[in-house]
């Protein structure tokens, strides 16, 4: 009898850690705090930190940074989430992602030390990431938060080099309250007395409920728009980096896809001039090389190869993205509105915790048919006929399908014969996660 490989240790121990509290998400800082403790407070040997929150663009403002730094010889350890097809992609040393072992071990001695006390998951994995990048040398830290901000594991780090807050808008509201005024207050929570911290483009109420904070903690502020500027530059094909009372300059085009990049581009270009005049050998010439570098998969990523690439015919193109709120829709129907010369079809998924509708109005203008599906293994998931029902809402012609796989093969049986088209899919980065697992095979 031929076996498969066998899975990974890490893969065992993270399905106990699953189980050591009732629920998912419940934001508290003392859990963590209790753990940390015991573990010898390991957030307080880390390498300078730049904290980052907000509800859209937080990766890409990450992926962006990282390559700045990383093209100006700085060692930097990244921590994110979720993870698309392998937990060790949230923790990122300066050689390369946490391997097997050494995950496997932290996890456990996290474990150990933690004694079966109730702790979430996301809790516990923060306790043996910092513990990771504590036992290294690393010139940046860029620690993305996992939701809010006041309340998120990740804040439990005393005076970050610099925080950064991406724009805000309504998300879990569950969690993090009804308003955007709200919304706001749990993400100006990683702000601290007297550090630094970049506001991005943002709503004016949201804006307003960040300075005020920033004020209290007297936190000098860049804010967009006042400090600095980005945008495409008068007939395309450049970026337009204004910084504070200097002359516009030229900047590279992003390496990833999308109109809204050229925000999170200018948060990254912002934060990046920040850490220089505070010392960090990040030289401009480094800032443009990193925005043609940067890679953040599962965001506007074409698929070029794999096997549901396969599935295609010639000239047909596969695209995924894991946006999954209604800015998020917003974002990428202004990057699909330049997609003119292919009809394009979707398949999406989505959490039931998500507003599809809202995801999805934006959308249906740029979109000939839609397929729905269930995200696999995913207990929060919509089921396909749950999804397709808010898609034929918000004005699609909708079914559902079995699978991402049935899908594409209903999509390119039917619509073949008119010629080449583009199949974006998208509604979730768990989805995300999903197919580009099944695509690797």
């Amino acid at each position: 009898m031929t076996r498969g490989p066998a899975a990974p240790r890490s893969d065992a121990i993270l399905e106990r850690l699953l189980s050591l509290h009732p629920k998912i998400i419940d934001l508290s800082l003392g859990r963590l705090e209790r753990l940390l403790a015991r573990l010898g407070n390991p957030e307080t040997r880390l390498a300078p930190v730049v904290h980052v929150a907000g509800t859209n663009g937080k990766g890409s403002t990450v992926a962006y940074l990282r390559a700045m730094a990383e093209a100006a010889g700085l060692r930097v350890q990244v921590y994110s989430s979720p993870h698309l097809v392998r937990f060790h992609e949230r923790i990122r040393l300066s050689g390369g992602l946490i391997s097997e072992p050494e995950l496997s071990r932290l996890l456990e001695v996290c474990e150990e030390a933690n004694g079966g006390e109730p702790i979430t998951f996301f809790e516990i994995t923060t306790a043996a990431a910092f513990l990771a990048f504590a036992s290294e040398e690393a010139d940046l830290l860029l620690l993305e938060v996992g939701l809010g901000g006041r309340l998120d594991a990740t804040n439990v780090i005393g005076e970050p080099a610099l925080s950064v807050i991406t724009p805000v808008s309504l998300d879990h509201q569950q969690y993090l309250g009804d308003t955007l005024e709200q919304i706001a207050f749990e993400k100006a929570g990683i702000i601290k007395a007297g550090r630094p911290v970049v506001i991005g483009p943002q709503q004016p109420a949201a804006r307003a409920v960040m300075l005020r904070q920033a004020e209290n903690l007297s936190a000098p502020t860049i804010v967009e728009g006042r400090d600095y500027h980005c945008a495409e530059a008068a007939g395309g094909g450049a970026l337009s980096f204004t910084w504070r009372d200097e002359a516009p300059r030229p900047e590279p085009v992003p390496n990833l896809y999308g109109r809204h990049q050229s925000e999170n581009a200018g948060m990254a270009l912002a934060a990046a001039e920040v850490l220089a005049g505070a010392g960090f050998a990040i030289p401009r010439e480094a800032m443009s090389q990193g925005l043609t570098r940067a890679y953040w998969p599962g965001r506007m990523q074409k698929l070029e190869a794999g096997r549901l690439c396969d599935l295609l015919p010639e000239g047909w193109e596969l695209w995924l993205d894991g946006g999954h709120n209604e800015s998020a829709g917003e974002a990428l129907a202004r990057s699909l509105g330049a997609w003119r010369e292919k009809p394009l079809h979707l398949v999406y998924g989505m959490l039931n915790t998500k507003n599809a509708g809202a995801f999805l109005k934006p959308l249906a203008a740029h979109a000939r048919t839609l397929r729905a599906v269930e995200i696999p293994g995913e207990p929060n998931s919509l089921t396909a006929e749950e999804a397709a029902r808010f898609a034929l809402d918000a004005g699609f012609e909708a079914r559902p399908a079995e699978s991402v796989k049935a899908a594409l093969t209903e999509l390119t049986r039917s619509e073949a014969p008119k010629g080449p088209a583009r199949i974006l899919i998208c509604g979730s980065l768990y989805l995300a996660g999903k197919v580009l697992g099944e695509n690797e095979g």
